[in-house]
């Protein structure tokens, strides 16, 4: 169980707190057999000497910390516990051994935050991986709707997402507002991760509530190799429901390239957006209006018209 009982701090547990956090196990030994520092003293903020060595991944101290009584799955006013500390900053040595002595995989932060969450969102393979044998559900979610694999993907950490997948994470599973792991992978850049997601089923036109797409983000930032793994899954050229299409975003960022990928790839140039604007309107960069000038397609007469002008 969860626990955020507090117990009052005594005068010497500053000299505790500096030694499991500095990892002087003597020190630390000393003190707790003085009688005089309870094992479960705590700072202001709920932390405990436990949390202190796990986030530092001082695993003597972990140990002598828990064979004195340490309360392993006590939180602080956060809700972190020393497993999401041991997780959060990779110490699989420490997640292993508390595990021996009961944490718990269920405890969660005050934005829905878990130790498998944390993990996965610094991209810690070998605890993700120690988690899941530990009972830590897959389908864990901060409370905006973010999952490990969605963290995963923010922070392109291919080996993770490939362990979540393969243990059965859901790859369109998206955050309240409608960011699926696949849109927030393009729009870091990530064009590994975009192509396993693609390989696994990932829908590769899921738009946000804002009606933006993987590709459009993609080519707003000017992402070309992520969008050339896009577009080989035959994602919409045309107007999303935003109003307006990839390539007048990649026109408005001035990216030559991506402006090229997507013409090759059948963008067409003679598209209005919402404000009834061509691509050709929204740049004056003479490279890419040759590029739309050479493409091929309905209202190639009214578009040279533009472009003459």
């Amino acid at each position: 169980m969860c626990r955020m009982s507090f117990k009052k701090e005594t005068p010497l547990a500053n000299a505790a707190f500096w030694a499991a956090k500095r990892g002087n196990l003597a020190l630390l030994k000393l003190l707790l057999n003085s009688g005089r520092v309870d094992v479960d003293c705590r700072d202001s903020h709920g932390t405990t000497l436990l949390m202190v060595a796990s986030y530092a991944g001082h695993i003597d101290c972990v140990r002598e910390l828990v064979l004195q009584g340490a309360d392993i799955n006590l939180q602080r006013e956060s809700g972190t516990t020393a497993l999401f500390f041991a997780a959060q900053q990779g110490h699989n040595d420490v997640v292993r051994f508390l595990f021996g002595f009961g944490a718990s995989t269920e405890c969660r932060t005050k934005d829905g935050g878990t130790a498998l969450l944390a993990a996965s969102q610094y991209g810690h393979m070998p605890v993700v991986e120690t988690l899941l044998k530990h009972g830590a559900n897959i389908h864990d979610q901060l409370y905006d709707g973010a999952t490990a694999l969605f963290l995963a993907a923010q922070g392109g950490y291919l080996d993770v997402i490939r362990l979540l997948l393969s243990s059965g994470a859901k790859v369109n599973q998206p955050r309240q507002d409608g960011t699926a792991p696949l849109w927030i992978a393009s729009q870091m850049g990530h064009s590994e991760v975009v192509r396993v997601m693609l390989l696994r089923g990932a829908d590769r036109d899921a738009a946000r509530n804002d009606g933006t797409t993987a590709l459009l983000k993609a080519a707003n930032k000017g992402y070309n190799d992520v969008i050339e793994e896009l577009l080989k899954f035959s994602p919409t050229l045309g107007i999303l429901k935003n109003g307006t299409s990839a390539l007048h975003a990649a026109v408005l960022s001035g990216n030559v390239k991506t402006v090229a990928l997507l013409l090759e790839a059948g963008a067409d140039p003679a598209l209005r957006n919402k404000a009834n604007e061509l691509p050709a309107e929204l740049t004056k960069n003479e490279r890419i209006l040759n590029l739309l000038r050479q493409k091929e397609g309905p209202g190639k007469n009214e578009l040279g018209s533009i472009l003459d002008r």
